[in-house]
């Protein structure tokens, strides 16, 4: 069979096979980055934290109520957000009022809270847009403005990339060059599966390395199955209620402005690879409500703040996939993996090199699309509002790389460079003249011919 490189918006084309292991590409995909965060919480809160199997169980469920509330038309995956880890950091260490005596496990549950409310924030945002209309809301998002940030996404994580990488060199390139043969030279099924074919050769190249006594440049060992094997095949992932006080919440709300405008540029960017106008529909009210609610139900069941990932922008763009069908297998993996502990830890075994290959290309990809859509707006850099707006953003999302922190209420806030880019790009198109951007609708879709 001929896969048409232009695009596949219904994967039911390929069969119930390949649809499945497009599935498990995009489940794998996320795996990493989204494990990541649970990992780094449970050092914040000194083994105390969040574990793996909620964050797995979140991540998917939350991605299917998503696509439930957009009209299962938006191809985006819910993963793990890393703009709260400064949040979940700074209630680790609170030693004041009623959190003078208490444990690290104690704390997590307010934590969790503040997530909760974070969450709920982003629907008086779908509630502001859904009575004004998107087409105001839009006026001060414009492409000058959302483009810019999509670069931002793409760049900011790629110093994560090369830190990853640089553990084994080998086999991130081992990974990296997989990729590139198979999405230019693969044949069928192959070239829309590059991301999974570089997973497996460079697991493999792993295991021979492992078994001939090769190490890691930190002289670590490549593969370690510790976890795996101490870990039961079946097991209830470990929810808990969320508890709620003013001092987390502080500490944990503020970031949902960064999440939000993170969201718009991944909603953005996932339309420009798409082509498809999902801003007006399903609507921007619509995505943030689901991504909203994913968020809010996390937090009180104990897991982190979910968000649309900018790894799965990279997927589309590789694979040019973009039935969201594909995306809610990934979600159902995730739920199912979430239940066995013993397959996740397995997964979770895969070198860190091996994601910092894999993610050279998908990082890169995000900067891409934001590049693409600044192009194919026609966005007119010889202007000097727009090459004003452009540098702040771009200056502001890479140069405050640890973001900008302050205390309100005693509670340590830090506002990420993605939400200081976005900000200040936002209040720039609003206040230099010459905004003559107007919100297009959606041309009318014409799907593909079999």
């Amino acid at each position: 069979m001929k896969f048409r490189i232009e695009g596949i918006y219904d994967a039911r084309k390929l069969g119930i096979p390949q649809m499945l292991i497009l599935g498990l590409q995009h489940m794998f995909a996320m795996f990493g980055a989204t494990i990541v965060v649970p990992i780094l919480v449970n050092n914040y809160f000194h083994g105390e934290g969040l574990t793996v199997q909620v964050t797995l169980f979140c991540a998917g469920f939350g991605t299917l109520l998503f696509h439930v509330l957009t009209k299962m038309k938006v191809p985006a995956f819910l993963g793990s957000s890393f703009a709260f880890l400064g949040g979940f950091s700074t209630v680790a260490e609170l030693d004041t009022g009623i959190f003078k005596n208490m444990s690290y496990g104690e704390k997590l549950p307010y934590a969790c809270g503040g997530v909760v409310v974070a969450g709920l924030l982003y629907l008086v945002l779908a509630l502001i847009i859904k009575l004004i209309g998107v087409k105001r809301v839009m006026r001060y998002l414009p492409p000058v403005v959302t483009g810019p940030i999509i670069i931002c996404i793409g760049l900011s994580l790629t110093p994560s990339a090369i830190n990853n990488a640089s553990q084994n060199w080998i086999l991130a390139l081992i990974a990296l060059a997989t990729i590139i043969f198979f999405n230019i030279w693969g044949v069928g099924m192959f070239r829309i599966i590059p991301i999974l074919m570089g997973i497996i050769v460079s697991y493999i190249a792993a295991l021979i390395m492992n078994a001939c006594g090769m190490t890691n440049a930190d002289g670590s060992a490549i593969l370690s199955f510790a976890g795996v094997a101490s870990a039961p095949i079946v097991g209830v992932p470990k929810f808990f209620l969320c508890k709620f006080n003013l001092t987390s919440i502080l500490a944990m709300a503020p970031i949902a402005i960064a999440s939000m405008m993170e969201h718009v540029g991944d909603i953005s960017a996932i339309s420009a690879t798409v082509n498809r106008n999902y801003i007006e529909d399903p609507g921007l009210h619509r995505t943030l409500l689901g991504d909203g609610l994913a968020t809010a139900l996390a937090g009180f069941v104990g897991g982190p703040a979910n968000t649309t990932y900018g790894e799965n922008t990279s997927v589309l763009a590789l694979s040019r996939v973009y039935d969201p069908k594909v995306i809610r297998l990934a979600a159902i993996y995730a739920v199912i993996l979430s239940f066995i502990p013993k397959v996740s830890e397995l997964i979770g075994s895969l070198p860190s090199a091996i994601i910092g290959g894999i993610s050279f290309i998908l990082y890169g990809m995000i900067s891409a699309v934001g590049i693409r859509n600044v192009v194919e707006n026609k966005v007119d850099l010889t202007k000097s509002r727009n090459l004003v707006i452009t540098a702040v953003i771009l200056v502001c999302g890479l140069g405050f790389s640890n973001g900008l922190a302050f205390t309100v209420a005693g509670a340590h806030i830090t506002l990420t460079g993605l939400a200081l880019a976005a900000i200040a790009g936002i209040a720039l198109n609003a206040i230099l003249p010459g905004n003559d951007y107007q919100f297009e609708s959606s041309k009318k879709e014409v799907m593909e011919d079999d």
